[in-house]
């Protein structure tokens, strides 16, 4: 080894011992007849110190040294006189007798500090010196004690980790597949896995009864703050169980997570149905680090003369407590919120619970103060409330009001990225319809179970189906989603049809896996965790990009290696691919 210890552990327990560092120059300071050196790696910083009357020429090379220059420096650990409290090894420096500079630098783009003058593109481009700021080498650091966290856990349940294939073969379902053209097989594809659903069902086939893996998985979808092109899950299955059992199995694996790497003991994970979550927050992934929910007014709130009330399928409303404060233009701000593309509502009343007990709307004109009264008591308001309320076609009304309540939520502080709640929900429907392709799409995909005691109604009333599928929530963000499988032919191949396969189509996408279930396939569930989301909700970020050592940026590309790029014609032509250009 180069160093015999590294730039963050050095503690007034060395003091006198001769140590040698490697790492990268932080700043400098020359002041003259002394020079001090910042030196950092990936444990710390620690300081150096050069003696001008010592070794002048050890001096004045310290003073040649520029920022990320990687040093070589030898020396004698002495007390440092004014001391540093802030970090680990601020009561020491080394007294410097030896140093050699392994490479030079360049000036970097930007400060390579926690507090940084590079912006995101830039810092995407230089994403390997962007690795070296603090906030991003600890964020990897979090994301690699949460991956071995994982494995201890599931270990120690006897699950086995195994790796699944990448190429694959391209499925209609689902988002759209990245495709890899086959050169041995001329105008074949594969495709890179969405996930290895099929993969590890068949794993339960074969009797591994327990499997999980930490997998990359891709989708070539639109971007977002919280998708890439390519992620990780951690993927499980398990065979001869029931849902409860995946519950307990994985809420435990959640709750372990979160005592070992945030110290937090997370209370028992609450359930709710997916039709109570739909009904009292507009969302199947409710925020519940607050209330806020829902409340129906439809039937207060007709018969008025109001066309906008009357003509409504649903009128609902939420209490922003302590709110009546609000001013027009606090109000016409949420009103342009709301009527934003994303969201597509026409428009918001409002009624104030003022201080003095009166209770004054935005609808005056069309309703009495004991009507008001009974809005007011249908919403617990108090002195200080604001009522929100929106009408309009029910899944749509509810969707709206359902981001409004977001907002509000964090207009009033009440999402703190260092509180965490996590919730269950339960029985999603199993299909949804589809208006451009006018068909049923599986929610979940394919392979989920319906509730057994649904299975008739795929013949009469397919929309009512409910899955035996659930997903975890933390802080109004799916982190995890899983279902009991189907392992009956039959049934899956019923699936199929009330998915719009042909017997022939069926067969040819997925005839090894119902193939499969006619040798003895055991009863089996599972469920996939996005890693990088838990990962940025541990980290208290908004995007998951800063989890990634190497993330794309919003257009899919790789800025720093110029990815994705042309292939030359020859490569082409082997492929059996004819050139657009």
């Amino acid at each position: 080894m180069l160093r015999t210890t590294t730039c963050g552990a050095l503690t007034l327990d060395n003091l006198g011992e001769n140590v040698i560092l490697c790492g990268w120059v932080q700043k400098s300071r020359d002041l003259g007849g002394m020079t001090f050196i910042d030196i950092r790696d990936r444990y710390g910083i620690t300081q150096l110190v050069f003696n001008m009357d010592d070794n002048p020429q050890l001096c004045e090379a310290a003073r040649s040294l520029g920022r990320e220059f990687v040093i070589k420096a030898g020396g004698l650990v002495v007390e440092r006189s004014n001391k540093n409290l802030k970090i680990p090894t601020g009561e020491v420096e080394i007294k410097i007798t030896a140093l050699e500079i392994l490479n030079a630098s360049k000036i970097p783009p930007f400060l390579i500090e926690d507090e940084t003058d590079g912006g995101d593109d830039l810092r995407m481009k230089y994403r390997y010196l962007d690795l070296r700021r603090n906030p991003v080498r600890n964020n990897m650091v979090l994301r690699h004690r949460m991956a071995q966290s994982v494995r201890r856990y599931l270990d120690a349940l006897d699950f086995i980790e195994v790796e699944t294939p990448v190429l694959i073969k391209s499925t209609p379902e689902g988002a759209r597949d990245f495709v890899v053209p086959s050169r041995m097989n001329g105008g074949e594809f594969y495709a890179l896995p969405q996930s290895p659903q099929t993969f590890k069902q068949l794993l339960m086939v074969s009797g591994f009864d327990r499997y999980f893996q930490i997998v990359k998985c891709f989708r070539d979808e639109d971007l977002r703050a919280d998708r890439q092109p390519e992620f990780t899950q951690i993927d499980c299955e398990m065979s001869f169980i029931e849902q409860e059992d995946i519950l307990n199995t994985f809420e435990g694996l959640i709750r372990t997570l979160f005592k070992e790497v945030k110290n937090f003991d997370l209370p028992e994970v609450p359930r709710m149905q997916y039709a109570d979550a739909m009904r009292w927050y507009g969302s199947d992934k409710p925020d519940t680090r607050f209330e806020m929910r829902f409340v129906e007014l439809t039937e207060l709130t007709k018969g008025k003369n109001f066309p906008v009330f009357d003509n409504a399928e649903l009128v609902i409303g939420i209490n922003a407590k302590g709110c009546a404060h609000y001013t027009r233009k606090q109000l016409d701000e949420l009103t342009d919120f709301i009527k934003r593309p994303q969201i597509g509502a026409t428009g918001l009343i409002y009624a104030r619970h003022n201080e003095d007990g009166s209770i004054k709307s935005s609808v005056d004109k069309f309703y009495t103060e004991e009507d008001l009264k009974q809005w007011s008591a249908a919403l617990q308001t108090e002195p200080g409330d604001l009522i929100l309320i929106m009408a309009g076609v029910k899944d749509k009304v509810r969707k709206q009001l359902g981001e409004l309540r977001l907002e509000m939520g964090s207009r009033l502080g009440l999402r703190d990225k260092n509180v965490f709640s996590a919730l269950w929900v339960l029985d999603f429907p199993l299909l949804e319809w589809d208006e451009e392709s006018e068909r049923y799409h599986a929610m979940h995909h394919p392979f989920t179970s319906p509730k057994p005691e649904d299975i008739a109604l795929l013949d009469t009333n397919p929309g009512e189906v409910r899955a035996n599928a659930y997903d975890m929530v933390v802080n109004g963000t799916e982190i995890g989603g899983g279902s009991i499988r189907i392992h009956d032919r039959a049934l899956q191949a019923l699936m199929f049809k009330h998915l719009g396969f042909s017997a022939e189509e069926a067969q040819k996408q997925f005839g090894f896996l119902m193939d499969a279930f006619e040798f003895g396939a055991p009863p089996h569930g599972g469920i996939a965790f996005g890693f990088d989301r838990l990962c940025s909700i541990f980290a208290g970020l908004d995007s998951i990009r800063d989890v990634i050592a190497f993330p794309k940026n919003n257009s899919g590309r790789d800025v720093m290696i110029d990815s994705p790029s042309t292939i030359d014609e020859k490569q082409l032509k082997e492929l059996k691919i004819k050139s657009t250009l």
